[in-house]
């Protein structure tokens, strides 16, 4: 009969125990002192070797002749233990056996001696599984426990055991397996086998692994049914991980702001029966090998990526700032979260990236950091449109008339408050000074009131109007700014009417609002350029131009 891989090479002494020295080294020592404690504690993730220790542990301390620690797997305790025969050895399964009575049958039984070996070990799997009950009846065997028992606890969550039975057992905590151990020992298996595996091969089974050599031996066993010479693409095929494009599908979205693209792409891939909580997990992994992208130098150690596929995520990341990549992951776990309460996964899944294509969405204080370092990168790399010097609709009230809001001409010439020269003759009654042209703008005095008025309403646009000034010119009201985005920012969210409105409740008039940017709109990015560069040489940064 077959025998799986992963229970045919299972290690049988700790030397062959990998990625875990600072464990095997100590309970080695403890053997070989004759210094064993009653209880032990194995946690950390699946395939790590906690089941497996547990069970050379059980058969060290009751070999008859250990060898430097390990059993010597040749004595009739470690023979016996090993193929099952010797029933002072128990494994007891918490996850189906959690009840209080299982517990009292194994608190019955632990006052017996040994019928054959030295101790009787119970080795209870999943513990943290067991019921408070079955904890409270445990606690009190693990208090005063006879000299002939011991109890190897293991378990994925220690921390849902009880902080009274972890005072009381030793605690080993397994670490991940290094992807170069699992891929040494995988090549190592495949050479006493009648398959061929190739190193490049056996290095993507090992990070698909993550840091599980049970799920290593597994997916090699897969492999080896599909094809008798594994190679990369033979784990490609068989582990399903073709086929990812959508993943770079959906990223662009986002960069591009899809949001129809982006649900579009979600309807076909739940048409073709995509689980869409698998599909946000997948997005996670992905986002954060972007992440690991852009803060590593080096992250082809830690993204589990096809070799092919390195090259498509390098240049992807190049497009996110890292704020906005964290933003997403957020997004995403949060919308995995959601996922677990939600009757219709579809639904969550799409509002999701209809938010993360809608970055005006985007409202936490991260994300709005996000936005401005998304503003940032597409000015800096020229993919922001110059701005043209148009018009800026303004939606009207109800029962207000249509406003029209154009920009002043480059021609148009402003008039200054004229000043009094201090050589002149001083006199009583100054004169009036002459009447200006009627078409000639004036500056509105009131201007500075106005800006104090709004800072106390509408903050925001206020720090918009900061540094401007405002002149009038019979029914129309211009607003001189050094911000050559002006234009922009007073279209958005009736930013113009609320000006107008602000000067009308001041001034008791209405005009129409026109607005007169600090540069020319050609020039505009150009012009922001030049000012960064010529700051940062100011401040004594080297700054090189290359063609």
């Amino acid at each position: 009969m077959y025998l799986a891989l992963y229970r045919k090479y299972r290690p049988k002494t700790f030397e062959d125990v990998i990625s875990q020295p600072h464990i095997t080294t100590t309970l080695k020592n403890e053997i070989r002192q004759n210094r064993t404690a009653h209880a032990y504690l194995f946690t950390g993730p699946r395939g790590t070797g906690k089941t497996t220790c547990s069970k050379i542990l059980a058969m060290a301390a009751n070999c008859e002749h250990p060898i430097n620690g390990n059993p010597c797997l040749s004595c009739e305790s470690c023979r016996g233990i090993e193929n099952g025969s010797i029933l002072d050895v128990v494994e007891i399964d918490a996850a189906s056996n959690n009840g209080v009575d299982s517990i009292r049958q194994l608190r019955d039984e632990a006052s017996y001696t040994p019928g054959q070996c030295r101790f009787r070990v119970y080795i209870i799997d999943e513990t943290h599984m067991l019921s408070a009950g079955a904890f409270n009846a445990l606690l009190k065997i693990m208090e005063e426990p006879p000299p002939h028992v011991k109890f190897i606890l293991a378990t994925t969550e220690a921390h849902k055991v009880p902080a009274t039975i972890l005072s009381r057992c030793q605690r080993f905590d397994f670490r991940r397996i290094r992807p170069e151990d699992i891929q040494q020992r995988l090549l190592e298996i495949a050479g006493r086998e009648d398959f061929t595996l190739t190193p490049d091969a056996a290095e993507l089974i090992a990070r698909l692994a993550d840091g599980g050599m049970r799920d290593a031996f597994s997916l090699l066993d897969q492999c080896a049914a599909f094809c008798d010479t594994i190679t990369l693409d033979t784990v490609v095929q068989a582990a399903g991980v073709v086929g990812r494009d959508y993943l770079y599908e959906l990223t662009d979205c986002i960069r591009r702001e899809d949001g129809a693209g982006a649900v579009l792409r979600i309807g076909e891939l739940y048409g073709m029966s995509k689980d869409m909580q698998g599909l946000v997990e997948e997005m996670i992994h992905h986002f954060r090998n972007l992440m690991l992208a852009l803060t590593l130098k080096e992250p082809q150690k830690l993204v589990s990526v096809l070799p092919h596929e390195r090259e498509r995520l390098m240049e992807t990341a190049k497009q996110f700032p890292l704020s906005v990549v964290l933003e997403i992951l957020g997004e995403l776990q949060e919308c995995l979260d959601k996922m677990g309460r939600s009757y219709d996964k579809r639904m969550t899944l799409e509002l999701t990236f209809v938010k993360l294509c809608t970055p005006a969405m985007w409202t936490t204080p991260e994300g709005l950091l996000a936005r401005l370092d998304r503003l940032e990168a597409a000015l800096y790399s020229g993919r922001l449109p110059a701005l043209a010097e148009t018009p800026v609709p303004v939606s009207p009230a109800p029962s207000e008339p249509a406003l029209e809001v154009p920009e002043v001409a480059p021609g148009l010439q402003v008039a200054e408050p004229q000043e009094f020269s201090q050589t002149e003759p001083a006199k009583a009654v100054p004169e009036p000074p002459p009447k200006p042209a009627q078409n000639q703008p004036q500056p509105l005095l009131e201007w500075a009131d106005i800006l104090a008025d709004l800072a106390g309403r509408d903050m925001p646009l206020c720090g918009i109007l900061k540094g401007s000034r405002a002149f009038t010119a019979g029914e129309v009201i211009y607003i001189d700014s050094p911000l050559s985005l002006m234009g922009a920012m007073l279209r958005q969210e009736g930013n113009a009417a609320k000006v107008i409105a602000a000067v009308e409740n001041k001034t008791g008039k209405r005009y129409k609002l026109r607005v007169k940017s600090a540069a020319p709109p050609a020039a505009t990015q150009e012009s922001a350029f030049g000012k960064l560069l010529e700051k940062a040489r100011a401040n004594g940064i080297e700054v090189r131009e290359e063609e």
